[in-house]
């Protein structure tokens, strides 16, 4: 079975760096458009950012957009989220997807769109 295992999530403050990773074992990883997602408590999940399946392309949410540097690395089979000036608004649960398809924006933002799942990394960022 494909698995989507996160790490590097914790308790960072305000303007500070967190890296995340995505490893993805049981499928062929370079064959997916990867995306992360983030979702805080009582409120929407919501797109993060997302990588073509041989990162040609690369799309972000406005939110994040000039912070966050998505990646791939094809040959250890991890995405990563490289997130920078961090605010406490950033705080949520962030999970990586991968999605077979992925061939436009429309279905990278689109979280049905996405195969499978990992479990999520909590990230805080205090004030």
């Amino acid at each position: 079975q494909v698995q989507l295992v996160e790490s590097g999530g914790g308790l960072v403050q305000a303007g500070g760096s967190l890296r995340l990773s995505c490893a993805v074992s049981g499928g062929i990883f370079s064959s997916y458009a990867m995306g992360w997602f983030r979702q805080a408590p009582g409120k929407e999940r919501e797109f993060v950012a997302a990588i073509t399946w041989k990162g040609q392309s690369t799309y972000y949410a406005d939110s994040v957009k000039g912070r966050f540097i998505i990646s791939r690395d094809n040959g250890k089979n991890t995405v990563f989220l490289q997130m920078n000036s961090l605010k406490p608004e950033d705080t949520a649960a962030y999970d990586c997807a991968a999605q077979i398809v992925g061939f436009t924006a429309q279905e990278l933002f689109n979280p049905h769109k996405y195969n499978y799942w990992g479990q999520g990394t909590q990230v805080t960022v205090s004030s």
